[in-house]
């Protein structure tokens, strides 16, 4: 409402501006979950091997912006088959697929891993829940590093318990910060970070090279970077 009531101002955010370093996260994020890190991390004793790779393996990535566009880049060197779910059907370099929304429930099926990597809107809020939970193999992992209202917590808990899915990683939760005492924190399924896929010592010079960037642009009479649309409200 704030932006839609200005109709005469240009406006600008950070989107983007920190994309390399979520999608970095992200990686880690996957990477940990399939080969169980967490949990040979805590085992105290030499256990038996568990793990999935990564290569080769089906992703699904709800979102197409620049965490997804870099997410895409460091992906190639396992050959996976990447599913890109976005708003805008357009080409995506190193995705094997665009499709819409509507086709979610259709992919879940076949997704080894589902990261989310979306803006929040009205639309995006709980996409994942208990249905979309149960359409997902048993196997497969969820990565959240866009919001996590995404996500409904109690169906995500409930698919966790019963095992009904291979685990969750999640740089972000609702609600956030998560409680001492969720029950969250003591699934071995689950991988919780407290929302740093970018830090301060990662983001800060981004942000600044962003404004340095926008100011000589606007100088200059060149085009914006972060453009924000005023309708979708991001």
């Amino acid at each position: 409402p704030m932006l839609q009531a200005r109709p005469n101002l240009i406006w600008t955010c950070g989107k983007g501006v920190y994309a390399e370093p979520v999608a970095e996260h992200a990686l880690a994020l996957t990477l940990a979950g399939l080969r169980k890190l967490h949990i040979y991390g805590k085992a105290k004793q030499w256990g038996k091997p568990q793990g999935k790779n990564l290569y080769g393996a089906r992703v699904t990535i709800l979102g197409g912006g620049g965490i997804t566009e870099f997410l895409l880049k460091y992906l190639q060197p396992f050959k996976c088959r990447i599913t890109v779910i976005r708003k805008n059907i357009r080409p995506m370099p190193g995705s094997s697929d665009v499709t819409s929304l509507a086709k979610l429930h259709q992919e879940l099926p076949e997704t080894d891993v589902l990261i989310l990597a979306l803006a929040l809107t009205p639309e995006t809020e709980g996409i994942i829940g208990a249905t979309e939970l149960s359409l997902l193999p048993s196997h497969a992992w969820v990565i959240n590093v866009a919001r996590g209202k995404h996500v409904v917590t109690d169906d995500l808990v409930e698919a966790l318990v019963a095992e009904s899915i291979g685990g969750a990683a999640l740089d972000v939760t609702d609600p956030e910060p998560l409680d001492p005492n969720h029950l969250l924190w003591t699934l071995d399924n689950c991988i919780i970070t407290p929302h740093v896929g970018n830090t301060p010592e990662m983001g800060l010079p981004l942000l600044a090279e962003r404004v340095t960037q926008n100011v000589r642009a606007r100088v200059n009479g060149d085009q914006l970077i972060g453009l924000v649309d005023t309708k979708a409200g991001y």
